[in-house]
């Protein structure tokens, strides 16, 4: 009965269909005999239908791929555009880098320079004081030589009137001095007299030569006294804009200044030399101190404690490990684990370049770890002072060996892609104390002045 019923209703579609789509036979012809298939309206209803849909599911899916194809050819386009840009500022960051490092050279050279010229000028003065000192002893000695004929000049100038005035009225005994005697002795007197007197005008052309002489000395000395204040207050000056920027990188990397330059001044400490005899001045006391040589040794003292920094950061981690272009692809701190998955603490920085690209000591130190470490790969660990260490993974190469000496800026290994990566690059650390710190904050804080 169903059949019955399910074979009218086809019948009657089929005979709605007739008007629209008459019944077709399709004749199939061969050599023995001719057959034909009919194709009723339901046939070519269905059939129809089904090329329609076919059409258009392709339409739609082409319509799609294209679609898509323009998007991921504009977000290529666009990462592209992201990836130059980032390049240009990358380089441009080196090439201020370069252009700071460059000024930084200059500026240490002009400061030899200066302190060259301090030297000359120290040395100048002390031979300007040496000669002061000996015309000041040679003007002592003219002195009491002129006192001393001065006075053999009064003598004899008050013997000779004495003289004059026994041989003009002399009425005294027969046995005094006769007269041919005391006039060949006034004459004699007269002579000495004259000749005392040339002496002694020479020797006050000699003293008044010496007085001008001992004035242009003092000029000398007034103008070696400007240009010394000028030479010191430039070098003041520049201590001053030298030791800023460092005693600021110090700070912005977390450190106590005056800790670090203790243990550094502690560590270069020697001293010895020669007995020597103390000076001691006319009066008894130890030689004092002129201002100039105070500001001097308050100059020599600033660049001792200039020297103390530069060698603090040469042994702390200020450099960086990669001189040539890198891209950040990693930082500091929490993150999900490229190839275990989860939120694992990443304890340094990842820095990608080029396969085989230079790692170079971020500070002196010496090598504790150069060898294959799980994780790490290819792995390097420098010992540095202060009880910071610096970790170098995922090499493709190392280039130094266990208990050698390093200092900062030496090739230590290549980059590249050992131990769990997912790409070259190179795995940073920096531990102080055995805690692992950001990488990041050390090389920022030197970024203005290395």
């Amino acid at each position: 009965m169903r059949q019955t019923l399910t074979a009218r209703f086809l019948h009657r579609i089929d005979v709605a269909l007739g008007r629209y789509l008459p019944e077709k036979r399709l004749f199939l012809r061969s050599e023995q005999s001719t057959r034909f298939v009919r194709l009723s309206p339901l046939t070519q209803a269905a059939a129809l239908s089904g090329t329609t849909a076919l059409v258009a599911w392709t339409m739609v899916a082409s319509s799609i791929l294209l679609i898509d194809q323009v998007g991921s050819g504009n977000i290529r386009d666009q990462a592209r555009r992201e990836q130059a840009l980032y390049d240009s500022r990358l380089n441009a960051i080196a090439a201020e880098r370069d252009r700071r490092a460059e000024a930084v050279r200059q500026a240490q050279d002009r400061f030899n320079l200066a302190l060259d010229e301090v030297s000359k000028m120290q040395s100048a003065l002390l031979a300007s004081e040496e000669r002061r000192r000996e015309l000041e002893t040679g003007m002592t000695v003219l002195q009491a030589t002129l006192r001393r004929t001065l006075a053999e000049r009064d003598a004899a100038q008050d013997r000779s009137i004495e003289l004059a005035a026994q041989l003009a009225g002399e009425t005294g005994p027969a046995d005094g001095p006769r007269p041919a005697d005391l006039e060949q002795t006034l004459t004699f007197l007269t002579a000495a007299l004259d000749e005392t007197s040339a002496e002694r005008d020479k020797v006050a052309e000699d003293a008044a030569s010496a007085y001008e002489m001992v004035q242009a000395i003092a000029y000398e000395r007034e103008l070696d006294a400007e240009r010394n204040d000028q030479i010191f207050t430039s070098l003041e000056e520049a201590l001053t804009v030298s030791m800023t920027p460092l005693d600021k990188m110090f700070k912005a990397a977390g450190l106590n200044t005056k800790s670090i330059l203790n243990r550094v001044r502690q560590g270069y400490s020697g001293v010895g030399g020669p007995l020597t005899p103390l000076s001691v001045s006319s009066k008894g006391s130890a030689t004092e101190l002129s201002p100039d040589e105070i500001r001097a040794r308050a100059i020599m003292g600033r660049l001792d404690e200039i020297n103390m920094y530069r060698i603090a950061a040469e042994k702390l981690p200020f450099a960086q490990p990669l001189k040539s272009s890198y891209r950040l692809t990693s930082p500091f701190g929490r993150r999900t684990h490229p190839t275990l998955g989860g939120s694992r603490m990443h304890e340094g920085t990842d820095m990608a370049s080029a396969y085989g690209t230079p790692i170079y000591s971020t500070a002196d130190g010496v090598v504790v770890r150069a060898q294959w470490v799980s994780g790490y790969g290819r792995m390097v660990e420098i010992r540095h002072e202060f009880g910071i260490v610096t970790r170098y993974g995922h090499m493709s190469k190392i280039r130094v060996k266990a208990g050698q000496r390093v200092s900062r800026g030496d090739r230590i290994g290549d980059m590249g892609n050992s131990g769990r990566s997912t790409g070259t690059h190179l795995h940073y650390e920096v531990r102080v104390d055995g805690k692992p710190v950001n990488p990041m904050t050390y090389i920022k804080a030197a970024r203005n002045v290395f």
